[in-house]
């Protein structure tokens, strides 16, 4: 018996629907682009011209009347997910959110609540737990490998130090919108995943781009205190001049593994690789992190010798290979389809909630000048 077949709409058309969703959906057989709603179309940038075979809506309205459409991805600007995602669901659709989920903690358990409802799969697309190497840390995490860790960094920097060229929903305040939003969504969501919710928050927020005065926060850093004493720091940058950007630092008592360069999945997709096509998310064998482990063990060192500290060793520590991608995102979408069960979805909404509310809990504590309190 043939799988079945599950019809797509796509509310947008911008880089996220381009790059980030259409070229997965076209890659699972299970999946069918089906519609695109495209409200302004525009010489340069017409769903139509590019899919000549697929249904094109100019308002999401009438595209949530199509029985004939099963899920509905939403990749319009953020201040506009809570109340497209609403619509779908209200209309008897399964949703796929791009991230971030919505601006408020408020909004995500309204749209939690409503799936529930409805009966219907909710997920958001966070395709950053889906990059090579946070998956060849997550394999270090699990092995003990680098033992009790101590210290966590992240960084999504960039040397963009002009607005030029830029998104106007990722140039100027509004909800949703700022690094923080944009990027530092998805170092929250990978830090929480790999260690849980944190006790405590700190965090900054404005612009390190000189002259601006729209009020947008182009930059972050956010510290995440956990109970056992480990820190994570979270950062996103936009003036970060390096010819390689630091990627992951990760402190242990066992070891320590640093590492270069973000996954090039999004590179891949933007040159129009597919993620069925060869080397497609494969890094150059130059980019492997570095392992860094020591002989000594968590006994000498509570003897407290100097000559119990053991001995240091580095190495190039490949990536994972074969790389697992973002059309993973979607197959596993697909196998939630088939089990029917919220359960399965890709990413859990309950989990998306969390992010946004340590956003929430970040801007607090930078608007405030203090450290806050994570309360369950």
């Amino acid at each position: 018996m043939a799988a079945r077949t599950h019809n797509v709409a796509i509310i947008g058309y911008g880089l996220s629907a381009k790059v980030f969703h259409v070229p997965l959906i076209e890659a699972v057989p299970e999946l069918k682009l089906h519609s695109i709603v495209q409200r302004h179309p525009q010489p340069d940038n017409d769903a139509s011209k590019d899919h000549p075979n697929t249904r094109i809506y100019h308002a999401a309205e009438a595209m949530v009347q199509d029985g004939s459409v099963d899920i509905v991805v939403v990749t319009t600007p953020p201040p506009t997910h809570f109340d497209l995602a609403k619509l779908a669901l209200e209309n008897g659709k399964h949703v796929i959110v791009e991230k971030p989920f919505v601006p408020t903690w408020k909004e995500a358990n309204q749209l939690i609540g409503l799936a529930r409802d409805k009966d219907r799969l909710l997920t958001v697309y966070h395709n950053r737990r889906w990059d090579s190497d946070f998956l060849t840390l997550h394999h270090l995490l699990r092995t003990n490998t680098l033992g009790r860790i101590v210290e966590f960094a992240s960084h999504l920097d960039r040397h963009k130090p002009s607005l030029a060229g830029a998104k106007a929903w990722k140039s100027r305040p509004e909800p949703g919108g700022g690094a923080i939003y944009d990027l530092g969504t998805h170092l929250i969501d990978q830090c929480v995943l790999l260690f849980g919710v944190p006790k405590k928050i700190t965090a900054f927020l404005g612009s390190q781009r000189q002259g601006d005065q729209t009020g947008y926060e182009d930059s972050c850093t956010v510290l995440l205190h956990y109970g056992d004493g480990m820190l994570a720091t979270l950062k996103v940058a936009v003036i970060s001049p390096e010819t390689k950007q630091l990627r992951f630092w990760v402190r242990g008592e066992r070891g320590s593994w640093k590492k270069y360069h973000a996954d090039p999945q999004e590179t891949h997709l933007a040159e129009g690789k597919g993620p069925n096509d060869a080397g497609f998310g494969v890094e150059p064998a130059d980019w492997a992190g570095t392992l860094t482990t020591t002989t000594a063990t968590t006994t000498d060192n509570d003897n407290d010798t100097d000559n119990n500290n053991g001995t240091l060793t580095s190495h190039p520590h490949p990536t994972l290979t074969p790389p697992p991608t973002y059309k993973s995102f979607y197959t596993q979408f697909v196998h939630a389809l088939s089990s029917a069960q919220q359960d399965d979805v890709p990413v859990e909404p309950t989990d998306a909630a969390v992010v946004i509310r340590l956003v929430e809990l970040a801007r607090k504590s930078s608007e405030e000048g203090r450290t806050v309190d994570v309360l369950g």
